[in-house]
């Protein structure tokens, strides 16, 4: 499929044109579970919308209400971080500093 082509280097980029159709995929690659601990270990993915008068990026997992304000320190700030990456690249495109 075309997402298994993706996640092969094939392709950069998979455009899906609904919410579900995009992120199941996404999700059963970006989401490991240390069997050891029964922790997840990588939760990765970001969601992009385009075509709206802003940037828009978020995360690909829920909010983690269970984890937030925890002083174990379980919640995975990678996804969050990737997608504050993006958000300022698209902001660079856009203001012409970068090309896409």
């Amino acid at each position: 499929t075309v997402f298994s082509k993706a996640l092969g280097g094939v392709y950069d980029v998979v455009v899906a044109m609904y919410h579900d159709q995009g992120h199941i995929p996404v999700k059963l690659q970006g989401f490991r579970l240390d069997e050891k601990t029964g922790l997840w270990e990588d939760v990765s993915g970001v969601n992009m919308t385009v075509g709206l008068p802003f940037i828009r990026t978020s995360v690909d997992h829920g909010t983690a209400y269970g984890k937030a304000g925890r002083r174990e320190g379980t919640a995975n700030p990678e996804s969050l971080i990737d997608a504050i990456k993006i958000a300022a690249r698209m902001a660079e495109v856009r203001l012409g500093k970068k090309t896409a």
